[in-house]
């Protein structure tokens, strides 16, 4: 039986083409949520066309705070293993099939390994190779390397990395964001959304170091404010990011700001179809990075290092929070006519890991 557990948004992004996969070919598997995130899960699944209803670890408040998390994680594991028999039924095969770098992932490789199943590690081999930057995610993905029997890697640089490290490593060609950005492409006109009259620039910040450091979050609203006096903003707010912006006073200056634009945060289909009118995007979001640079959108990362390579030399600049990095940026992203350079996908990486897991797992 192959089990695939998932916990958070862009995780459940990343993996609905493989569900999808997998529901297409009948191949039979459990989606297990693990509850780090909630709100807008239920959506995101109907949005990409997932009818296999997940079973979920947790049912109580999402978790945003590492405080949070360490608390939910053993309670969760425990919870799990209590209630192995009804949560994961055994198969003749069994696999635990994780993604990504969040401790979602690193939940489910441990439970795949109490469980005595193969693990698979889906985006494996990405590093930053400083262990605490970015934190946790980094310390995160070197634990789940270490658990994981089966990598699947996006790219040959990841593989090479993963070699050694896991039993079986595999290349997908790319990574499975690329599939997630043409199912949802191909729901654009189911969408009623409304974007502001172009040219505009969209905002998307969530990370630990951004946003839980006052002198750090200051630093960007402050960034952001000058950007809007270039171009109109449009800052799509995680709900951590609204509560910190409030918690530093920070809140009150975007909302009184004439030309930035504040935006809950949205479904992917959406979100999409807002970054694909932008002239430019801010971001430090690693699933960002990667279907930004497939887009082939001019991004802006407020980051001081990336474990991706997707994109930085052509497009995506590491903003290492230097003033003359940014303004240069903002400067060429804005001369002459905006240009968008999209890929053409090599293959499909999640239908060759959908293929590979049920030919080994399936029974």
């Amino acid at each position: 039986m192959i089990h695939i557990l998932i916990g958070t948004r862009a995780q459940l992004i990343k993996m609905a083409p493989v569900l999808l996969a997998f529901e297409r070919t009948a191949t039979p598997f459990r989606l297990v949520l693990s509850g780090q995130h909630r709100v807008t899960m239920a959506a995101l699944l109907s949005e990409f066309g997932v009818r296999t209803p997940p079973v979920s670890l947790y049912e109580g408040e999402e978790i945003t705070g590492i405080a949070q998390m360490a608390r939910w994680f053993p309670r969760v594991l425990w919870r799990a293993w209590r209630d192995r028999a009804r949560l994961f039924p055994r198969g003749v095969k069994d696999c635990m099939v994780v993604h990504g770098d969040t401790v979602s992932t690193l939940l489910g490789a441990l439970l795949g390994r109490l469980l005595r199943m193969q693990v698979a590690h889906v985006e494996s081999g990405l590093t930053s190779g400083r262990w605490r930057e970015p934190f946790p995610e980094e310390l995160t993905r070197r634990l789940v390397f270490r658990l994981c029997d089966i990598a699947f890697c996006p790219d040959a640089w990841s593989t090479n990395h993963m070699r050694g490290r896991a039993a079986e490593v595999v290349d997908t060609g790319g990574n499975t964001i690329f599939d997630a950005v043409e199912e949802a492409r191909a729901r654009f006109a189911e969408v009623a959304l409304e974007p502001p009259p172009a040219p505009y620039a969209v905002v998307s910040l969530h990370r630990f170091e951004n946003i839980f450091e006052a002198e750090r979050f200051g630093f960007i609203v402050m960034t952001l404010e000058r950007m809007a006096e270039r171009l109109p903003l449009v800052f799509v707010l995680h709900p951590a990011t609204r509560r910190q912006a409030e918690k530093f006073g920070l809140l009150a200056r975007l909302e009184n700001h004439p030309r930035i634009r504040l935006e809950a945060r949205m479904t992917y289909v959406p979100f999409l179809k807002l970054l694909c009118g932008a002239r430019f995007v801010v971001s430090d979001g690693g699933s960002n990075q990667e279907e930004l640079a497939w887009l082939g959108i001019p991004t802006l990362l407020m980051r001081d290092t990336t474990e991706r390579r997707d994109g930085l030399e052509e497009g995506v600049v590491l903003s290492h929070y230097d003033p003359a990095v940014i303004e240069r940026f903002v400067s060429q992203a804005l001369e002459g006519a905006p240009t968008r350079r999209a890929r053409r996908a090599q293959g499909r990486p999640a239908l060759l890991i959908a293929a590979r897991l049920a030919a080994k797992f399936s029974p």
